[in-house]
């Protein structure tokens, strides 16, 4: 999935993401016994015994938009080859560009919209049907949404009573990655709380290894660093209030925000490549360089989403052992806990698309990807047993349990010249405060100036 996005203001309030980690993910805990071959699911989910029933449709064609690239984009399109061979139809994965709005505004302008999209963010959902792109699910997409899923994964997906999006795939965004033999090396422990954060990363330090490997040059990594910490330091009404502009970013509590992140990001030495390399660094890289080089990595942490066991795939290191994780430590009171996903959403209407949607919403299709590694699903009825490795299986069992009590990415519920626009709003904003971690008050002053635009326009 693409880890953030261009989005509008949701329809409904989001809700918390409360402890989806706390007390079970000991992730780091995995040695080959902690995969509990016994406890095929989660929740008591029970494993499907018969798959979901789709019509034949030998003849039909489809195509599907989504951000994806590399891995992500040959795992899917796995998923599209099993609809394939099970109802004759013919899928093709169309690239999208980002913002993902555009690109698809570019496309129905053009009389070829693509029938269905994966839309990165809960707003573009509204943002799709309030511009009458978007088509309602059909009674059986709806039927495998009301038994695979949690209610709040199903609100999330509804504009104005009416269900139009599946979500296909979740993500954790409260993990940072660790290089196992670093923190040996330095005696280091996993973090709890911020402060233990910041005396790991200098005891890292000070073996002679990088603390910290940020991918600056996409500016959505930068967002996801401010949530977690502005989510457990200020708390979730707050964080409410800020995503939908209630409160401004000059409000206080974005300044401690701001200054508690200036802790880590304002020590250069602390950040791989320092500020300037940083911000010349993309994602992917930021975490492969933390898990290459042998004792020598170019940094010992790397903050990002479960979806970064993706990247460490491309390495030679092993989730679990070479590669291992722990929770956003707690800023305030409580870790914090950030989540994002991708909802199918049909763009032209038809037996094929209804039936490609049904299909993603099933545990068929999820538990598909799920055995490929780098992928997590919100739907309840995916055996945990299909994810490849322990640590993915408890960061599964975790999203499952955690039901509706989950909160969205803040930037995700932005319009989409604030918070989903590379070069633009809180992406470049964070991005100058990243080179300059001192100006503060700068930064709140250019955030709120780019929010009260951008939500003054909707766009």
């Amino acid at each position: 999935m693409r880890r953030k996005s261009s989005t509008i203001r949701t329809n409904r309030p989001v809700t918390t993401l409360a402890a989806l980690i706390a007390g079970a993910l000991a992730l780091t805990a995995c040695a080959g016994g902690d995969s509990d071959p016994g406890d095929g699911q989660a929740s008591g989910a029970a494993e499907p015994t018969t798959t979901v029933t789709l019509p034949k449709l030998d003849g039909a064609h489809l195509e599907v938009s989504a951000v994806w690239t590399g891995a992500e984009q040959a795992n899917f399109k796995k998923v599209l080859a099993e609809f394939e061979k099970r109802t004759g139809a013919k899928v093709t994965f169309v690239p999208a560009q980002d913002p993902i709005i555009n690109f698809l505004g570019s496309k129905i302008a053009g009389g070829q919209p693509p029938d269905i999209a994966l839309l990165p963010q809960p707003g573009a959902i509204k943002q799709a049907v309030d511009k009458k792109w978007a088509k309602p699910l059909g009674p059986d997409a709806v039927k495998e949404l009301k038994k695979n899923y949690a209610q709040g994964w199903q609100d999330i997906g509804t504009v104005d009573g009416k269900p139009y999006g599946v979500y296909y795939k979740a993500a954790n965004k409260s993990l940072i990655w660790y290089n196992a033999q670093a923190f040996a090396n330095a005696g280091a422990k996993e973090p709890k709380t911020w402060p233990e954060l910041l005396a790991t990363a200098q005891a890292v330090y000070d073996s002679g290894v990088t603390p910290f490997s940020i991918g600056g040059a996409d500016g959505w990594t930068l967002t996801d660093w401010f949530e977690n910490v502005y989510l457990s330091q200020a708390g979730p009404e707050k964080y409410d209030q800020l995503a939908q502009h209630r409160i401004k970013w000059t409000d206080p509590s974005v300044k401690k925000a701001l200054t508690t992140l200036a802790e880590a990001w304002g020590k250069k030495d602390y950040v791989a490549g320092g500020p300037d390399g940083a911000l010349q660094t993309e994602f992917p890289a930021s975490v492969t360089q933390t898990f290459t080089g042998g004792d020598q990595p170019k940094a010992a942490m790397v903050f990002e989403g479960d979806f970064a066991q993706v990247n460490i795939g491309e390495t030679k290191a092993k989730v679990g052992t070479d590669a291992k994780v722990f929770p956003f430590p707690a800023v305030g009171a409580k870790a914090p806990v950030v989540s994002g996903g991708d909802a199918a959403v049909i763009l032209k209407d038809s037996k094929a698309a209804q039936a490609l949607a049904t299909f993603l919403a099933s545990p068929d299709a999820a538990t598909i990807q799920a055995k490929l590694g780098g992928y997590l699903s919100p739907n309840r009825n995916v055996p945990v047993s299909a994810y490849p490795n322990p640590v993915q299986q408890k960061i599964a069992k975790a999203l499952i349990a955690s039901g509706d009590d989950f909160r969205f990415d803040l930037s995700d519920q932005a319009p989409q010249a604030f918070g989903g626009t590379p070069g633009k709003g809180e992406w470049k904003d964070l991005q100058d405060f990243l080179k300059n971690p001192k100006d503060v008050a700068g930064a709140q002053a250019r955030l709120e100036k780019d929010a009260a635009a951008a939500y003054g326009s909707g766009s």
